[in-house]
């Protein structure tokens, strides 16, 4: 698959070819919503609690006698019943992570990119630098190449500079290549990376050439 690339004034300068086998399969719909909702299962804290009738403070004492008083028997004034008592069955903390094979997920990835190329909602630069980290600077960038929607500027490694600019605008997100996720991947409408960030996607998840035996 061939996609034309930009420089920074918004101008096509060549192509690039994408793998077919990272951004041109058959998407499996299934398989990337499993790995959407585990990676947003795995995102919850779990960290919510309440107290049972042991946990809560008071109730040491019985609150009146056994028998005699006409009254039901009560043992403790924080049984569940009473107001300020302990909680039955109630959250506990706990891990909600979901977990998922390696090769799903890659599948699930390399769908995602699939779709995004697909529907050419791809962008590539020849280069990413921006010599002050200044939010007009990245603003104008996106206006010249033509995006106006949410997107997700991908790096091949470190730029403070483009980070920093990007930071400020509420439908942008700067991240690193290694760090590619199906979530922002169906978050963002377009994606925008370097030829530097292609290659690291093919390395990662790209189709691996086989070793000639020795």
């Amino acid at each position: 698959m061939l996609v034309p690339v930009k420089n920074m004034a918004g101008e096509t300068v060549g192509e690039i070819e994408l793998q077919d086998y990272v951004f041109g399969i058959e998407p499996n719909i299934p398989v990337m919503h499993q790995a959407l909702v585990r990676q947003l299962a795995n995102a919850r804290l779990g960290t919510h609690k309440t107290k049972t009738r042991a946990e809560v403070r008071g109730g040491g004492r019985k609150p009146w006698r056994q028998k005699g008083t006409g009254r039901a028997r009560q043992g403790s004034i924080r049984a569940p019943q009473w107001k300020g008592g302990g909680t039955v069955f109630g959250p506990r903390p706990r891990s909600y992570a979901q977990k998922m094979n390696r090769k799903m997920r890659r599948l699930a990835l390399r769908s995602a990119l699939s779709v995004k190329a697909a529907e050419n909602q791809i962008v590539v630069l020849d280069e990413l630098k921006l010599d002050q980290p200044k939010t007009k600077e990245m603003a104008a960038l996106l206006d010249r190449l033509g995006l106006s929607d949410r997107v997700l500027i991908l790096l091949p490694e470190a730029e403070p500079t483009v980070e920093l600019a990007a930071r400020n605008l509420p439908s942008v997100k700067t991240l690193r290549a290694t760090c590619l996720n199906v979530r922002d991947l169906l978050k963002y409408d377009y994606v925008m990376m370097p030829k530097e960030a292609v290659d690291l996607i093919h390395n990662l998840w790209g189709e691996k050439e086989e070793q000639p035996a020795a």
